[in-house]
């Protein structure tokens, strides 16, 4: 059969445009913490993450750029006027304050105790800490955690960007706590 033989279904029907409303008014357990975070596009695209994952709200600390901020606005695409944000001097210092609240504390790290990110057991509601591009996560922040995630890197590199990585985990999250619930 050649290409101009095969048979053509029609094309699907693809959602243009976005919502008025979000799908669901459920809002997923978990509170994004971005710990000195360097680039304040990959800030601007984990807003739009987390508003698609419909996460409780971000917490930038150190340098992390913070609404409002240009560079953050053009990849966030108006998410960084939805989705709850608050800045916070230091890392530690908020997750500190989520420990309080009864908030698990995960950080997506490349430490040898970390769970592959498949094989991890959520507990909610979870603050995930996600570190600086070059330095990762603070040495005050690391102390503060309950466990570590790691996405298997099998390049040469040991971690990829930090916004690829934030959608991958925060994916996962979603699926783990849509399974256990009735959608």
């Amino acid at each position: 059969m050649t290409c101009t033989e095969r048979h053509l279904s029609p094309p699907p029907v693809i959602q243009e445009g976005d919502r008025t409303t979000p799908v669901s008014s459920a809002v997923l357990p978990v509170v994004v913490v971005l710990d000195s975070l360097r680039s304040a596009f990959n800030v601007g695209n984990i807003f739009r993450l987390a508003e698609a994952t419909r996460v409780e709200r971000i917490v930038t600390c150190g340098c992390t750029a913070t609404p409002p901020h240009p560079k953050l606005a053009k990849t966030a695409r108006g998410c960084d006027a939805s989705v709850p944000c608050r800045h916070v001097d230091t890392a530690a210092v908020a997750l500190d304050e989520l420990h309080q609240q009864g908030y698990a504390v995960y950080g997506v790290e490349t430490a040898a105790t970390a769970e592959v990110i498949w094989k991890a057991a959520w507990r909610l509601p979870a603050a995930i800490v996600f570190g600086n591009e070059a330095l990762g996560i603070s040495h005050e922040a690391l102390a503060r955690c309950d466990g570590f995630v790691r996405l298997p890197c099998f390049g040469t590199k040991n971690s990829i960007n930090v916004g690829n990585c934030a959608a991958v985990v925060l994916y996962q999250v979603l699926g783990q706590w849509l399974a256990g619930r009735e959608v």
